[in-house]
């Protein structure tokens, strides 16, 4: 039998649909890896190229998040009306089932590893049910080596992911992680680890560690980037701000090749960070801990979460301005959004102040909640220009004119996401 694993696209006229960097996504992958060798397996990215409906796959199964959600429904519709049968999973269907299964013949909710095998023997068996769902979570060091090999031919750059983490310990109210997995925060072997990177290795010398959080146990993480070392890697992840303040831990990172880090400063805003769980972070250190990043090769690409109940529209110019005064190599400020399973959506739904479940808009670009400090429009506009200027031709100047090694990705990145920008605008 044959299964077609299917990743739906962003909404066109996105900030995360027009960018020209798009990696492929490793947990259908993952999932690939408990398929049973009897069935032939293939992938296809509908952010890439245009999906053909015409497939002989007995089976399509779609992941989605929130914002991909009714792309997701889309295809599954016309898919269905063909006569295919339709499995989902993910973020967004693990949070709203019920929603979900007006598209699709069954869906998952968990972590789908621990489902598959058995979802893929009741369909053969003619008993596929509507819900599967994951009691618990999968034992990491059973998780096999996710098969990249369906990604060939799929029109990706890039492929060089891996996870070697899941979940995150922390609680920030806004974060679909903790949603997901719970404050459980797993490592897969790191022997195994080891391993699978030095065969990626002779794909590509770049890494990306999908982690939520890769250093949240440096008893893990130290050993880690202490075996990496001599792999000739250069790699990028996720981490938390006060990375900064373990200088054994980030100097073993930028001696291993790390060369970038996806940070959530999240706000300058100190009581801002308290009422979203932040509470590691210091906004008071932002720029003190930056330099030592950069002290040790390693670029940020800074996130600022906009629209919290503490922003009023002078949050737009002052974080601009911290950007550009720490040299911050990239950044990104999306609007503060209420995914589904989320605190905050309970809160601003418990508040009244939900003003959208248009789905597409839950991009991180639009307003679909009432801000408290300031106007939808201003919400909105203030973003917009925010994103303008930051990645105005001056700007990228200022910030990257002196990168050393971090400058092969963090030259590419500004242009790259300047010119989503630009596009995104051209088509609105």
């Amino acid at each position: 039998m044959k299964i077609l694993f299917l990743s739906p696209g962003w909404p066109k006229g996105r900030l995360w649909g027009e960018l020209g960097f798009k990696f492929p996504t490793l947990s259908l992958a993952s999932l690939a890896a408990v398929t049973p060798q009897d069935w032939d397996v293939s992938f296809h990215d509908d952010a890439v190229r245009a999906t053909n409906f015409d497939t002989d796959a007995d089976l399509i199964a779609l992941t989605a998040m929130t914002a991909q959600a009714t792309r997701a429904y889309q295809l599954a519709d016309a898919f269905r009306s063909r006569g295919k049968t339709v499995v989902m999973g993910g973020f967004h269907a693990s949070n709203l089932p019920d929603e979900s299964l007006h598209h699709v013949d069954s869906v998952v909710v968990g972590e789908g590893e621990l489902v598959w095998p058995r979802l893929l023997a009741d369909f053969q068996a003619g008993q596929l049910q509507r819900l599967y769902r994951a009691d618990g979570l999968i034992d990491t060091a059973l998780i096999p080596q996710a098969r990249r090999e369906i990604f060939k031919g799929s029109g990706h750059l890039f492929t060089n992911t891996i996870q070697t983490t899941r979940g995150c310990p922390f609680d920030c109210e806004f974060c679909s992680v903790t949603a997901f997995y719970g404050r459980k925060y797993r490592k897969r072997p790191l022997e195994q680890v080891l391993a699978e990177l030095q065969e990626l290795r002779k794909a590509n010398s770049f890494v990306f560690f999908v982690d939520d959080n890769i250093v949240a146990d440096r008893r893990y993480s130290l050993p880690l980037f202490e075996g990496m070392k001599g792999m000739g890697l250069k790699w990028l992840s996720h981490a938390p701000i006060d990375f900064a303040e373990d200088q054994e831990l980030l100097k073993a990172a930028g001696e291993s090749g790390c060369v970038g880090m996806f940070v959530g400063f999240e706000s300058l805003n100190q009581d801002s960070l308290a009422a979203m769980g932040k509470v590691t972070n210091k906004a008071a250190s932002y720029k003190a801990y930056a330099q030592q990043f950069r002290d040790h090769g390693i670029g940020i690409l800074g996130s600022f979460v906009m629209g919290c109940d503490g922003d009023t529209p002078a949050v737009f110019e002052q974080t601009l301005r911290f950007c550009e005064d720490a040299r911050l190599e990239a950044a990104i400020f999306p609007i503060l959004t209420p995914y589904p399973g989320t605190k905050v959506r309970q809160r601003l739904e418990a508040e009244g102040r939900i003003i959208s479940n248009n789905w597409q808009d839950y991009d991180m670009e639009h307003v679909t909640f009432q801000p408290r400090g300031m106007t939808v429009q201003q919400l909105q506009d203030g973003y917009d220009q925010a994103c303008r200027s930051f990645y105005s031709w001056g700007s990228m100047y200022r910030r990257i004119f002196k990168l050393h090694r971090s400058v092969q990705v963090f030259g590419p990145m500004n242009i790259g996401f300047r010119a989503a920008i630009r596009k995104k605008r051209a088509d609105a």
